[in-house]
């Protein structure tokens, strides 16, 4: 087989990465984004291209000699609920949407991936090339799993990657263990009796209630859990149906907790329970919590993290590869995946840009390359020809 010019190849990626740029999606609206992919696919020559996975997700399948084991790369496909505000020529056609998270960058290299290996081989077994919808909610993972991915495209183990600002170019880092957190999302309903704003004596108002609420919701991670124990609770959104004039009976509390482990996770929500009776209670109002789990803890698996960094070794430079030194408080989808096989989630550099979910992120194209090269180089260890 003859070697692919890279530079040839980092100038067509742009070019794709910069199409997928300007033409944004929503979780399970992928449908564009969805076709670019399965023509890519198609175009590279893979055995098998599969449409609609899970909604609207795409599983390429490209084999290469007798090897009986299988390699699943991960990418994700969705978009963001933002307006860009970047001056780019290709910036979003799309109103209201934007790839803030880079995840036009991540199906690119995954894309460019898929070309080098099918066009280059170099590996003895299968490699599937999943493309999963409706990451950002924590959403996209479960439905291709719900879909039979395992079943109907299975696979030993899993890598997926995602960019980092702030981190140089051409730097690479991971750890083994908790490597990501879990999302828990939270509202909080106070009710009681709104009125006159010069009359409060008259009511159960429930503004201050709430920002009291509020307040006491910092005690559950300073004073509650144990320091040893990484957790965040942050409140995000207060609203009431108050005016100027008029005294709130009504006051909405939302939020979320991050966390490594299940049973922090479970003390989170039992003292969240307690203080909110709690406080409605000195405040004469009543509380409602309602606490759901989104996404759950992200944990490499200690060997696959040491292959990681075996086939790293290929791409970046020994001093730009990096053990993460602590865990990121962000969450990820591909932990889901994690609950079936192991794997191993890394973090590429992507430079001086504006940070992550920001409307002035544009992904660095002079890190395609690396997360290119990075994904056919563990393929290659992982399935030595």
């Amino acid at each position: 087989m003859a070697k692919i010019d890279l530079d040839a190849l980092k100038q067509e990626m742009t070019g794709w990465r910069r199409d997928l740029h300007g033409h944004p999606e929503f979780g399970f609206e992928e449908k564009r984004t969805a076709a670019f992919v399965a023509a890519k696919l198609r175009e590279f020559g893979l055995d098998d291209v599969t449409e609609g996975v899970g909604g609207t997700g795409v599983v390429g399948t490209l084999k290469r000699g007798s090897g009986n084991r299988a390699i699943a790369l991960r990418a994700d496909m969705d978009a963001l609920r933002i307006t860009e505000q970047s001056a780019v020529a290709y910036r979003s056609q799309n109103p209201g949407l934007m790839h803030a998270c880079g995840h036009d960058g991540h199906t690119t290299m995954l894309l460019g991936a898929a070309k080098l290996l099918a066009g280059e081989g170099g590996f003895n077994g299968t490699v599937r090339f999943i493309f999963q919808p409706a990451e950002e909610w924590g959403k996209g993972a479960l439905a291709m799993l719900d879909d039979g991915l395992m079943r109907r495209f299975p696979f030993d183990e899993i890598f997926g990657l995602h960019n980092l600002p702030g981190l140089p170019i051409g730097h690479f880092e991971t750890r083994p263990g908790p490597m990501m957190s879990a999302e828990d999302v939270f509202e909080i309903v106070l009710r009681g009796l709104g009125g006159h704003a010069a009359g409060p004596q008259d009511g159960q108002e429930t503004l201050v209630a709430a920002c009291a609420l509020v307040t006491n919701l910092q005690t559950i991670v300073s004073r509650r859990l144990s320091p040893a124990d990484i957790s965040v609770v942050s409140v995000t959104e207060l609203i009431t149906d108050g005016t100027r004039n008029a005294l709130p009976g009504l006051a909405r509390i939302l939020g979320d907790a991050r966390s490594f482990r299940p049973e922090v996770s479970a003390e989170i929500e039992k003292q969240m329970r307690t203080i909110a009776a709690g406080t409605a209670a000195a405040y004469n109002v009543t509380a409602e919590v309602a606490y759901s789990r989104e996404f759950v803890p992200l944990h490499n698996d200690a060997e696959l993290v040491d292959e990681a960094f075996a086939a790293a070794g290929n791409v970046f430079a020994p001093e730009d590869i990096a053990v993460a030194r602590e865990p990121m408080t962000g969450s990820e989808d591909f932990a889901r995946f994690l609950d079936h096989v192991p794997g191993c989630f890394v973090f590429l550099g992507n430079g001086d840009t504006a940070p992550l979910h920001n409307p002035s992120y544009d992904f660095n194209d002079d890190g395609l390359l690396f997360g290119t090269n990075f994904h056919a180089a563990v393929v290659r260890r992982r399935l030595g020809a």
